[in-house]
């Protein structure tokens, strides 16, 4: 298969390389604000689980229109990864689960919290989706923790799930903190994915709590959340987001779209710089891996 194969099949792979974005991701961020306006009026953002870094670049060009100083637009993002630079983005290298993360956060705000937390990260799915699934909550409840530290009241939390059978347990600890919770799905993320954003806005902490990592927000003892029912249970709308026009993210589309008459094969914007497959290619370019 040849470098246009996947330029074919995927369309929004092919234009976040034309854009200039480094992960076809940046058009699900993209695609939640134009649905929800999570933008409005942010100059103090957090992306964890940053890499490879498109939603710091959404972000970043985003903020700027908030004001007419770029000064005044903060960007940290959080990776256990080493991310390649972005201009007007602080990166912190550093575990999302450590108090140590959320104060170095705080100190690049100057004291302040942040308007907007965003997360897009996801565990290495295994193909199993119970397994899949719990770890994936798993996830999203660490990042919720820290949020709580970092999250001015009123502001927005945005993370990536993977909707299954027991998910309801996770809208109910999120309504917990938010006045409004959604989960949606962008045009651009695949029909064939279990993935979705919870939009999770308004934040508003109980009265009295006290936010700490060291309290897992779920354990290990699983039953029906379904049986839930009143003030224990919380049905979360489902919205999908995205222009009815816009591309369909499971087609194959041809490389001369409309209103176009050449196509150029481009490179990805930015490559991994320190992949955990990096050994494997080059033991596989030496002929040293054994068959």
């Amino acid at each position: 298969m040849g470098k246009t194969s996947k330029d074919k099949r995927d369309i929004y792979y092919r234009l976040a390389k034309e854009e200039g974005w480094r992960a076809r991701s940046a058009f699900k961020l993209l695609q939640i604000n134009e649905e929800y306006d999570i933008f409005n009026g942010v100059l103090r953002a957090v992306d964890l689980c940053a890499a490879p870094g498109s939603w710091s670049q959404v972000l970043t060009k985003k903020l700027k229109e908030n004001t007419t100083n770029a000064d005044d637009v903060k960007i940290v993002a959080v990776d256990l990864q080493a991310m390649a630079a972005l201009p007007g983005v602080k990166q912190i290298q550093g575990d999302i689960t450590k108090l140590s993360t959320a104060h170095e956060i705080i100190k690049e705000f100057e004291g302040l919290k942040a308007d907007l937390v965003v997360c897009d990260g996801a565990p290495d799915v295994t193909g199993l989706h119970d397994i899949d699934e719990y770890v994936q909550s798993q996830l999203l409840l660490a990042a919720l923790n820290i949020t709580t530290h970092v999250l001015k009241n009123g502001g927005v939390f945005v993370a990536k799930i993977f909707r299954g059978k027991d998910a309801t347990l996770l809208y109910s600890q999120l309504k917990q903190f938010f006045e409004l919770v959604t989960v949606s799905k962008p045009r651009s993320s695949r029909n064939s994915s279990i993935e979705a954003f919870v939009v999770c806005q308004n934040y508003n902490p109980p009265t009295g709590f006290v936010p700490t990592m060291i309290n897992p927000l779920l354990d290990h003892q699983y039953c029906d959340f379904n049986q839930l029912t009143g003030p224990n249970r919380f049905i979360v709308p489902f919205n999908v987001c995205g222009d009815l026009s816009a591309y369909d993210s499971d087609t194959s589309y041809p490389l001369l779209l409309d209103g176009k008459t050449t196509y150029e094969y481009k490179e990805p914007i930015q490559k991994p710089i320190d992949p955990p497959y990096k050994d494997i290619l080059e033991k596989t370019k030496n002929m040293q891996l054994n068959k």
